[in-house]
């Protein structure tokens, strides 16, 4: 209970972080992500993490954060119709912002839309190289085109940045199985 109370804190104070220090351009990041990269202890990488979100989420683009809070709000009553046009506005408007396309690959991920999703995924990564969330959902959607072996190799990718990533860990391992390799 209270490594979830010390999450929160950490949470909330990485959401106060001010627009000048916005988004995957941030000074902060090389230090959260030597970290992240450091750390055995999920729950203390799970603070890290929250803490390159709230970074990855900023902007000081009052266009581009608007459209941003449509696309989540409407994300979160799984209106992905929504969502989809609320996410084309912000890269439109917004085109090097990385969190923009990432957040319109996640929704063509969601429709089935597996070729859109990688373009918008592989925008993300010549944005922010470092984008774990990316590189995860790239293994999401190989995986759904039974692309094993690439599924695996952006796996693996995500997890050389953030080696306590459970999702990435566990596909990463159910592959392996499948293909037979060593764990």
């Amino acid at each position: 209970m209270r490594s979830l109370r010390i999450i929160s804190m950490i949470c909330a104070l990485a959401g106060m972080i001010g627009p000048a220090l916005a988004d995957q351009n941030s000074p902060r990041l090389g230090e959260l992500f030597t970290e992240l990269g450091q750390i055995l202890a999920p729950v203390e990488a799970a603070v890290i993490e929250a803490q390159i979100w709230a970074l990855w989420l900023e902007t000081s683009d009052q266009a581009a954060a608007s459209h941003l809070q449509s696309g989540l709000n409407a994300m979160g009553v799984n209106d992905l119709p929504a969502a989809l046009q609320a996410f084309d506005q912000l890269v439109t408007v917004a085109p090097d912002f990385a969190e923009g396309w990432n957040k319109r690959a996640t929704v063509h991920y969601l429709m089935g839309n597996f070729d859109l999703s990688l373009d918008d995924i592989a925008t993300t990564v010549s944005l922010e190289p470092r984008h774990f969330g990316a590189l995860s959902g790239r293994g999401l959607v190989y995986f759904n085109l039974n692309e094993l072996g690439r599924a695996l190799d952006a796996f693996d990718a995500a997890l050389a940045l953030y080696p306590t990533m459970a999702g990435p860990r566990i596909n990463a391992e159910a592959i392996r199985q499948i293909l037979g390799e060593e764990i």
